[in-house]
């Protein structure tokens, strides 16, 4: 019965388009780690190394236009799989103004239980949901991603960072579903001095499985995949090193792109493309500081970290054979956060009514080219730092990074220095936010003048917007704020029957110290 009232509904909204089916559709959830918007040929990368991306863009929907809701990866990923901003769900710190703040091992806090993650929402519907990749929500099991909504796990908690001793610090487990199968560097190699590791060979094999078993039964699943080749220290399967000629960044993109590549023709051969929503994003842009074993962020200012276009533009592709049609660019304004109104819409589930949502669905978009009037705000921490409707970009606030980061060498903008706008201070603007056409200038590199008609007529508009998200915010326990080595991944579940368990540490709770 409720199936049939899903499939009611979908031909009661979507009138005279051929979306009802048997049963729900499928849904795919791609997200890169680091990846800058660049970084696809589609998106004019020369080396035009990504041929299956480019033609999952040929055969779907472009989005150009479309953002991470903080420039870094934990709060990014938590927004995305909530629905809202990293402010409100508590993935935040209020150590220091204006700072990055994510979940290294030593995090404390981790994803509130108070919070809804659509993978719960599609898995109450009936959804078979698995992660396959990097979590980063909280290391420690009351956070872990069968505890939210999943019921696989293939992948890790934290970054790949290492390799440690196992004595002051502990290598980085990798789960499968509630035990760790093994540890980042000694079951799981990585060698930081070639660049070579089989993880996301792993990572593509088990998407692949898991399609596998789902077709056959029939059911409708939810899979987000989730690989961390592209995020430093940057690696790849032998297969694909030596290939590219971006150097061993280049060979991570390169191999990321075959395995959706190969995802995409499962689809294909086991007859459910047309059952399955697929959608390929990053979680913030590429970290620039990296140099040459980072990625490009294209046209735009900046990289991870910051949240001027390079930090937040992500390259983002929609991919729905029979439903979108192909070939399409759309320049709706879009976030990761629309991922959860989007998963909730697609599987008729209604959203949650006793919270804001920030994210929109992206579903009527894709069925039939309606845009929604929207605006998109930029956090970084505790602070908005600016925000952007229609063309326009206000920036409230501005900062890279202090000059005392600077001066040891880290650089969220190399070769870039926009005067007042690529500031080593932070700096409050306010009562006169800097305003950029991002049509006319996307590097952000030509304030419009404040005396200006159009700068008037502008902020005449974005003005209001503010100050009702302002009026609105309800801003969730900040859960970024402690650190505590008892916390690190000394005895994960599991350790025991792999003889990997390794003292725990007294407790030493301490402030987080976060620079940036």
């Amino acid at each position: 019965m409720a199936q049939r009232w899903i499939l009611l509904t979908c031909c009661l909204l979507y009138c005279g388009v051929v979306f009802c089916a048997a049963k729900t559709p499928n849904i795919i959830f791609m997200l890169m780690d680091d990846m800058g918007w660049g970084d696809l040929g589609v998106f004019g990368e020369p080396a035009k190394e990504t041929p299956n991306l480019d033609m999952m863009a040929a055969e779907g929907l472009l989005l150009p236009d479309f953002y991470a809701a903080n420039p870094l990866c934990s709060p990014s990923r938590a927004a995305m799989l909530t629905g809202r901003l990293p402010i409100r769900n508590g993935f935040y710190t209020t150590n220091d103004h204006a700072r990055n703040a994510y979940t290294p091992q030593d995090i404390v806090g981790g994803i509130p239980d108070s919070e809804i993650l659509f993978p719960e929402l599609l898995k109450q519907a009936g959804y078979s949901t698995k992660l396959v990749g990097k979590w980063h929500l909280g290391q420690q099991p009351q956070f872990h991603p069968l505890k939210h909504g999943f019921d696989e796990w293939f992948g890790s908690p934290n970054c790949h960072f290492g390799p440690y001793n196992d004595k002051s610090t502990p290598n980085i487990p990798v789960y499968k579903n509630l035990s760790m199968a093994g540890r980042y560097y000694e079951e799981f190699k990585i060698d930081r001095s070639t660049g070579e590791s089989n993880l996301t060979q792993l990572y593509i094999q088990e998407a692949l499985e898991f399609i596998q078993e789902e077709a056959r039964k029939g059911g409708s699943f939810l899979l987000y995949w989730a690989p961390d080749a592209t995020h430093g220290p940057v690696y790849a399967s032998k297969d694909f090193l030596g290939k590219s000629q971006r150097g061993l960044y280049g060979d991570a993109v390169r191999e990321l792109d075959y395995g959706v590549g190969v995802i995409l023709k499962q689809l294909k051969s086991l007859g459910v493309d047309k059952d399955t929503l697929v959608i390929f994003s990053s979680d913030n842009g590429a970290a620039t500081y990296a140099k040459e074993r980072g990625g490009s962020n294209g046209p735009f200012l900046c990289g991870k970290e910051t949240t001027f276009e390079g930090g937040m533009r992500e390259p983002t592709i929609a991919w729905w054979p029979g439903t979108i049609t192909a070939g399409q660019v759309s320049h709706q304004l879009g976030s990761l956060m629309d991922w959860f109104s989007t998963a909730l819409d697609v599987a008729g589930v209604s959203k949650p009514s006793d919270r804001i949502i920030d994210g929109i669905s992206l579903l009527p978009l894709f069925i039939n080219d309606t845009l929604t009037d929207r605006a998109i705000f930029y956090y970084r921490g505790n602070e908005m730092m600016a925000v952007r409707y229609g063309l326009y970009k206000a920036h409230y606030w501005t900062w890279t990074n202090s000059q005392e980061e600077f001066d040891k060498g880290t650089d969220f903008c190399p070769g870039e220095s926009i005067p007042n706008v690529t500031t080593h201070a932070q700096v409050n603007d306010s009562a006169q936010p800097i305003l950029i056409h991002l049509g006319r200038d996307p590097g952000e590199k030509y304030p419009i003048h404040h005396t200006s008609s159009e700068y008037k007529s502008a902020m005449a508009t974005i003005s209001p917007l503010v100050e009702e998200h302002r009026q609105t915010m309800k801003k969730g326990e900040p859960q970024l704020n402690y650190c505590d080595p008892a916390v690190m991944n000394w005895a994960p579940p599991g350790c025991e029957a792999l003889k990997k368990c390794l003292p725990v540490p007294k407790s030493d709770k301490t402030l987080c110290v976060w620079p940036h």
